[in-house]
């Protein structure tokens, strides 16, 4: 299976999602970041996925989006959701292999 085919890592769609709204309340990475209480260049990984945001930085960020964490979580859940195909969708229970 290429890369391609799998589903989307969270980190991905939550930076995805992230970014999203921050465009669409005119902010910039250096406003949300500062009132985050992180680096711009910090927010800009999390926003490309380069970075996995621990839950108290992930609530940070959403703090300073005005935005809550039930309803950033929904949101990316939401768009992971939105590129289910019917090859990728959950059937039943799924095992994952995870890298040492």
């Amino acid at each position: 299976m290429a890369y391609d085919d799998r589903e989307p890592l969270w980190r991905h769609a939550l930076g995805e999602h992230l970014r999203g709204l921050r465009h669409r309340k005119g902010s910039t990475l250096g406003d949300v970041a500062r009132r985050a209480g992180v680096s711009p260049q910090y927010l800009s990984e999390i926003e490309r996925g380069v970075k996995e945001p621990s839950s108290e930085m992930i609530a940070a960020v959403a703090g300073a989006l005005d935005v809550t964490l039930v309803d950033l979580t929904l949101g990316v859940a939401g768009a992971l959701g939105a590129g289910a195909t019917p090859e990728r969708t959950p059937v039943g229970p799924r095992a994952f292999a995870l890298a040492a």
